[in-house]
């Protein structure tokens, strides 16, 4: 989906498929056929925006193969869709019955990633619409913080800045610039946007910048506004902008919060949950071991790293972190001019949703979705950008 800001340019909205579990190229185009083009009917659009996630077999199969990258790409056009932005955030397995901690593997001290992203690169410069010369990419924040010590900081930057210029041979080829954003997120080095700030420096690149994921920021109980001023401030460039909610509990003390967050804690992926003292944040790796005994003070609101559906906020007691993702986009697109051009619906939780709430079936998850970019369109309406066909 595409609007027109009022500064003149134009801001592109996806939905990530990472939602879609798929490793292999097979499984991308089942994904077009049976989830994306059904979401973009529903919405009554003629052109959807997707965020494709490409695992490694399936970012290998497009790089080596030019032929299966021109079929992809017509597959794409043929189903209405179009792509501005990648996720490279997992490597693989993403779908798997247990995901955690693996995640964060490889990390940016091991040259798998740097193939990987330079990888993805290529095919999105490939993707990308006849009239769009700009594409994005988001990123593993590094790494998982650790194992993570001076020597793997200084191999990480020399990937990054090795990929910023892999980047710019890139743009020479094809005329096409990618930019790849680190996505901070609790736990990893770079757990706020804060902590992004120095590591940016010191790559000092533009094609090297952030990905702001609204559900991370809300969980590390950053304000929106002051973290996108200190990025401004110091020139850090706002890459992409995955719009998320996270689950919030303003009296977890209370027994009948903690049964329903319990609902929440489950197998598949990682929860980390946080809660602001006066001593500063405090946090756990994951919600059920916020729940257990004294792991987390319980005398403010707790949130966790549980990206629920935009339009769905959870039953009281519980509820989501909607607000800050609004507050963050009226200073992301609202302004003058936007800090970022690529926005991305990016709930990939609806299955691990408590069985109660997990769609049953392909249409339910297709109207889920729909509904969720419903939401992020009237926002950016009311925001004063305007829809296009």
């Amino acid at each position: 989906m595409r609007f027109r800001h009022p500064d003149g340019s134009i801001v592109h909205l996806a939905y990530c498929t990472n939602v879609h579990p798929a490793e292999t190229l097979d499984g991308v185009l089942a994904q077009l056929r049976d989830h994306c083009e059904p979401v973009r009917r529903r919405l009554g659009r003629d052109r959807l925006g997707i965020g494709l996630w490409l695992a490694k077999d399936a970012a290998h199969a497009l790089v080596t193969d030019p032929a299966a990258l021109r079929g992809l790409r017509s597959e794409l056009d043929r189903r209405g869709l179009e792509v501005v932005t990648l996720n490279g955030f997992p490597y693989e397995g993403f779908g798997a019955e247990e995901v955690k901690y693996r995640v964060y593997k490889p990390d940016w001290a091991d040259p798998e990633r740097l193939d990987h992203t330079t990888a993805l690169a290529r095919v999105l410069a490939g993707l990308l619409p006849d009239d769009v010369t700009d594409g994005t990419i988001s990123t593993l924040p590094l790494a998982w913080r650790t194992a993570y010590d001076d020597e793997r900081a200084r191999t990480a930057r020399t990937a990054l800045r090795t990929l910023a210029e892999r980047l710019d041979a890139l743009e020479e080829l094809t005329g096409r610039s990618i930019r790849v954003g680190l996505e901070p997120e609790p736990g990893c080095v770079v757990e706020t946007t804060h902590d992004a700030i120095a590591p940016l420096t010191a790559i000092g690149h533009d094609r090297i910048g952030i990905c702001v994921d609204t559900c991370h920021l809300a969980t590390s109980f950053e304000d929106p506004h002051t973290a996108l001023d200190a990025l401004t401030a110091a020139g850090a460039p706002v890459v992409k902008s995955q719009l998320s909610a996270a689950l919030h509990a303003e009296h977890p003390h209370l027994p009948e919060v903690r049964e329903a967050l319990a609902a929440f804690a489950e197998p598949r992926f990682l929860h980390q949950t946080r809660t602001a003292t006066a001593a500063g944040l405090r946090a756990t790796d994951d919600l059920d071991e916020a729940l257990a005994g004294h792991a987390l003070p319980d005398a403010s609101p707790w949130r966790s790293h549980f990206h629920v559906p935009l339009h769905a906020a959870p039953a009281a007691p519980l509820t989501s972190t909607l607000p800050v993702l609004t507050s963050a986009l009226t200073r992301l697109v609202g302004g003058p001019a936007p800090l970022t051009r690529h926005l991305e619906v990016e709930t990939y939780t609806w299955q691990a949703l408590p069985p109660e709430l997990r769609p049953k079936g392909r249409t339910q998850l297709a109207e889920g979705i729909a509904a969720e970019l419903t939401l992020a369109r009237d926002l950016l309406t009311d925001l004063g950008l305007k829809e296009l066909p």
